[in-house]
């Protein structure tokens, strides 16, 4: 028999998309409501580029399931009743930074966005967006491209700059604020200074007896 070349056995679960045929967006869904799962997982499946390899219904089963899928797109639910969707997108990026996230939430909400960005999100869409709008969601994410409101990445990166400005502002004042911290047990140092009431007498007994 001939010798075959260029096969090789994946030592371990790998998302290795060489090995897949490359026909449709491979997508894997994590929502905790099976009535909203089965209903996108519906519209997905009917278009004839895209296709749902796998779900789960908690943070745990996706985290565990995703890996052997090998999906390019994660479309991940915020809030879950067992977990959350950005610890899974976070926890994904790190270990299979292919696979690509589309958060999906029922409300907008600046403090989950700002953590999907941080987490390494492609996109953030709304459950109440029409269905060939989702549907083009998943298309554009899985391209590469960002699907995230212009408005409200404004806002977030408002406010890393924020936070980068408040953390240089605290940062001269923290050795002051660790000297503080540590003589206040007693709350000797503080007072005493405050209010003078220390005697020269008892001032040199303490530098006596912490030189011996």
């Amino acid at each position: 028999m001939p010798r075959q070349t260029g096969s090789k056995v994946p030592a371990r679960v790998t998302c290795d998309r060489a090995m897949m045929w490359p026909m449709a967006t491979r997508i894997f869904l994590l929502d905790d409501h099976e009535v909203v799962r089965r209903g996108v997982r519906d519209l997905l499946d009917s278009e004839e580029d895209l296709e749902v390899v796998g779900e789960a219904s908690t943070a745990e089963q996706a985290l565990a399931r995703i890996p052997v899928a090998c999906p390019d797109v994660a479309v991940l639910d915020v809030q879950l009743e067992h977990g959350s969707g950005v610890e899974v997108a976070r926890e994904i990026r790190s270990r299979h930074p292919e696979v690509r996230c589309l958060m999906l939430t029922s409300f907008a909400d600046d403090e989950a966005l700002f953590d999907s960005i941080m987490a390494g999100a492609s996109g953030y869409i709304l459950k109440q967006v029409r269905g060939n709008d989702l549907v083009e969601g998943v298309r554009r994410v899985a391209a590469g491209q960002s699907l995230l409101d212009p408005a409200m990445t404004t806002r977030v990166l408002e406010r890393l700059r924020h936070g980068q400005e408040e953390d240089e502002r605290i940062a001269p004042l923290t050795p002051r604020s660790g000297e503080s911290s540590t003589c206040s047990p007693r709350g000797s140092r503080t007072a005493r200074s405050a209010s003078g009431s220390t005697s020269p007498r008892r001032r040199s007994r303490t530098t006596s007896a912490t030189s011996s």
